[in-house]
């Protein structure tokens, strides 16, 4: 298939939505289809093609530095060029790049699929507005009228986000689909660091961004009965890097704040004693997935906005959302229960691997191809 993406955002890896289509386009391609790519990066990569990037004014500091995302500029040529010719075209983000990609699909008489990776959550949180009904309804509403009524097929990584579809009167076909854990995170046998031997090291990877919560986790560490043997890693980056570690430094906290390459946070997973996630907000979280695709069990903020509750096999997996006390008994209790943890981390393996990023491509294969069959019958 001749396949074009279009996304309103896209360069480093340091997001999850950068991340999942980095993965869809190799699995794509090592498939043997043809693959383009419509966004802001900049490359002379083959297939890639280039959007001018967005600007917001006095604004443009807080999206583009403070927030590392960088939006396309829709440029209607560009895209009729790249869009002609397509067996299908999958719009990522309802976006101005993707709505216009959506028009121009329904002119040139294209195919098209859509996905769902932005939570209105996740955009009202950095104004601290996450928990503002009116608001994340109306951004629910906004997208649904901008770019997925006009779509026949949506994949939704989760089964939480396409019921939250439903709610908020969607009746775009959903298809659920994990975004998938890629082969080489997978239990290894590795050594801890030398100067963590004696430590119980528990593992955080999210953007430092404010739904993701990790003051909450912060807290938990000053509760914890075994707070002198706590060393907490942070994988990732974002805004809130100087905020997470000036706390840490203020209550003498363990805390390390790094961004790994995959590889190297394959290595850290593996050495880690405990997997801990206390973010609100959240379609899938593609980094406790693979935590427990590496045999690491987690504790996962029991909120009725994340979709990664889906993963906790056991009570003791889950804390009250917000509740530094709980997480800390939680974690008290995996330092304490350490034969029970290593039973349960057999478990996760053997649950994870419903997840392999082999079985997300294929159906995404299927969903382009439904699609397809059904636009031929028009």
């Amino acid at each position: 298939m001749n396949i074009t993406i279009v996304t309103d955002v896209f360069g480093k890896q340091n997001n999850g939505t950068t991340i999942t289509i980095k993965r869809l386009i190799d699995g794509l391609r090592d498939r043997g289809h043809n693959v383009k790519l419509v966004s802001s990066f900049k490359t002379d990569e083959e297939g890639f093609i280039t959007l001018e990037r967005r600007h917001f004014g006095i604004f443009d500091n807080y999206i583009l530095n403070k927030n590392q995302v960088e939006l396309a500029k829709p440029d209607r040529n560009i895209l009729i060029d790249a869009i002609k010719g397509s067996d299908i075209v999958h719009i990522v983000l309802p976006f101005k790049t993707g709505v216009m990609a959506s028009k121009i699909c329904k002119e040139l008489d294209v195919p098209f699929t859509t996905a769902f990776h932005c939570q209105p959550e996740n955009f009202s949180g950095n104004i601290g507005m996450q928990n503002f009904t009116p608001l994340n309804k109306y951004l629910y509403f906004r997208f649904k009228n901008k770019l997925y009524k006009r779509a026949n097929r949506v994949h939704c990584p989760s089964l939480f986000i396409s019921e939250q579809l439903k709610k908020h009167g969607y009746k775009t076909k959903s298809y659920v689909i994990s975004n998938g854990v890629v082969p080489a995170f997978k239990k290894i046998n590795v050594e801890k660091p030398e100067n963590l031997k004696d430590k119980f090291v528990i593992l955080f990877s999210a953007r430092f961004s404010k739904e993701k919560m990790h003051k909450v986790l912060l807290k938990a560490l000053e509760l914890s009965k075994y707070k002198d043997n706590l060393h907490l890693i942070c994988a990732g980056c974002g805004p809130l890097e100087g905020k997470i570690k000036s706390y840490a430094k203020k209550h003498n906290l363990d805390v390390e704040l790094n961004f790994y390459s995959k590889d190297e946070l394959v290595k850290v997973i593996n050495y880690s004693d405990l997997y801990v996630h206390p973010s609100e907000v959240e379609i899938e979280a593609i980094s406790c997935l693979e935590a427990i695709t590496c045999g690491l069990v987690p504790v996962i903020a029991n909120s009725k906005k994340s979709a990664t509750t889906q993963f906790a096999l056991t009570y003791d997996n889950l804390f009250e959302n917000k509740n530094s006390v709980d997480l800390a008994k939680k974690i008290d209790y995996w330092i304490e229960h350490e034969k029970e943890k290593q039973e349960l981390s057999k478990k996760y393996l053997n649950y994870a691997k419903q997840y392999s990023i082999e079985s997300s491509i294929d159906k995404m294969i299927g969903m382009f191809e439904d699609e397809i069959k059904e636009h031929s019958l028009k």
